[in-house]
């Protein structure tokens, strides 16, 4: 199940190209936002806890686009180019217009990371509770 619809994708500022499945980006973008959470305990019928895991699957989203990652699995589009004479043309895996991509966070791109931080839905590990003798 997907933390967000293709309606809510549509709505937000990201761009499916064209041969990209939505459907399949939102699923595996969810699959990354349970992984980031895998410890964290949260109310999941709170109202603003579902706006931040929806907002988190869509801008991870965003991130594999961004990254060229059409599929969610993590994989791009290969380098190519080819040269004549002095002239050199390549061709990035990465559509996002920079030689450089931000680091993920937790297997997260950082705005899915941070709006994930900023519902304090992040930060929390395995809980133990220790019982002392008094």
């Amino acid at each position: 199940m997907a933390y967000a619809t293709e309606a809510e994708l549509t709505a937000y500022p990201v761009t499916v190209p064209a041969g990209a499945s939505a459907a399949l980006l939102l699923t595996r973008a969810s699959r990354d936002v349970d992984r980031a959470l895998l410890c964290a305990t949260y109310d999941a019928a709170d109202a603003d806890v579902i706006a931040a895991l929806r907002d988190a699957t869509i801008e991870q989203v965003a991130g594999m686009i961004a990254a060229g990652d059409l599929t969610g699995t993590g994989a791009t589009q290969p380098t190519s180019g080819f040269t004549i004479g002095k002239v050199s043309v390549q061709r990035g895996g990465g559509s996002g217009g920079s030689s450089q991509q931000a680091e993920k966070i937790n297997g997260l791109w950082p705005q899915a990371w941070l709006v994930l931080q900023t519902a304090g839905l992040t930060g929390q590990g395995p809980q133990e509770t220790w019982y002392g003798l008094v």
